[in-house]
């Protein structure tokens, strides 16, 4: 439909593309939303989803996430935004039951038949996660952009939480990281990676479910912070420490290569400066602080508490900071 590349319209590729973290912190600082004992989960850690009680049975959880195009291929584009939307929810321990489209498009550049692809994409992976898309918003935007707002549900009691990390027990990371050096390779060189899109667009229902079984009670989604940026939030909002086992932390195939070739995004850079004055890397080489800082798209959860059939990759700890060892 285009010889144009669709990353050549981005300035940032994914969640790559997010404002740094401090930055945010700083923009929303003190901005907590209306104060009900129903809010569950407002803005005060940075949580993955809002979370309000309904009843003694339901709380409705809602969130919102996109970002400019990751990849080339339309569809591709549009399943891997709609997984990283509906992760969120399942960051929380809930179930996606709505969602609407969230979209930004550059009329006079790109064709329209191109967004449908785009739209096609999410709605196969919403249809995937039994999730109605019903609608939604566009705007006409220089730079394209896609994903989606979604709402799901949970029981109050059963919430995945960032602020309830205990000390002494294992963290456990349901994905590999690495897909910002392979996303940023992409943009820089058009060479695709197929396990990188595969573990973009694979949903986190299951490890989510699996999680709750365990009886875990804490948990977040690895996405533009990098698991070290989202380990401190979490580590943070419970006053905890963290242990990292960097061996142990899965990489996508073709990861290390990426770094090596030097296809490290800006995002990751400034996700390790914001989370390095409260590491202890034990003389740790920069290349595998960037490993763990590398800006994800749609990534796994990370939960505290050992979940069957996953990686566990460190614990948590007493005392404050991240240790890597």
């Amino acid at each position: 439909m285009t010889d144009a590349r669709l990353t050549s319209f981005a300035h940032g590729g994914g969640c790559a593309c997010k404002i740094p973290p401090g930055e945010l912190e700083e923009a929303v600082r003190g901005l907590t939303g209306h104060a009900s004992p129903d809010v569950l989960v407002g803005l005060d850690d940075g949580d993955d989803a809002a979370a309000v009680r309904l009843s003694d049975e339901f709380a409705v959880l809602s969130t919102a996430d996109f970002f400019t195009p990751v990849v080339d291929d339309a569809f591709d584009w549009g399943r891997i935004a709609a997984a990283n939307a509906l992760s969120d929810v399942y960051a929380m321990g809930g179930r996606p039951v709505m969602a609407i489209n969230l979209v930004g498009w550059p009329r006079d550049a790109l064709p329209l038949e191109l967004m449908t692809e785009v739209l096609r994409g999410g709605l196969a992976v919403a249809q995937e996660a039994g999730c109605p898309v019903i609608g939604g918003h566009s705007i006409d935007d220089p730079e394209p952009k896609y994903g989606m707002a979604v709402t799901g549900i949970a029981h109050p009691d059963r919430l995945l939480r960032n602020d309830s990390a205990e000390p002494g027990l294992p963290l456990t990371l349901t994905k590999p990281i690495g897909v910002g050096l392979l996303n940023n390779r992409h943009k820089r060189t058009g060479e695709v990676s197929e396990a990188a899109i595969a573990t973009m667009t694979a949903l986190n229902r299951d490890a989510a479910a699996a999680a709750l079984a365990a009886g875990a009670r804490a948990a977040t989604d690895v996405t533009g912070f990098g698991l070290l940026g989202h380990l401190f939030k979490m580590c943070r909002a419970s006053g905890v420490g963290a242990e990292i086992d960097a061996a142990a932390v899965p990489l996508v195939d073709g990861a290390r290569e990426a770094l090596r070739d030097g296809y490290v995004s800006g995002g990751t850079r400034r996700n390790l400066d914001w989370v390095a004055p409260h590491l202890d890397a034990d003389g740790a080489p920069e290349e595998a602080l960037l490993l763990l800082a590398d800006a994800q798209t749609s990534g796994g959860l990370l939960v505290v508490g050992e979940v069957p059939g996953y990686p566990v990759i460190g614990r948590t700890t007493a005392g404050p900071g991240i240790a890597i060892r």
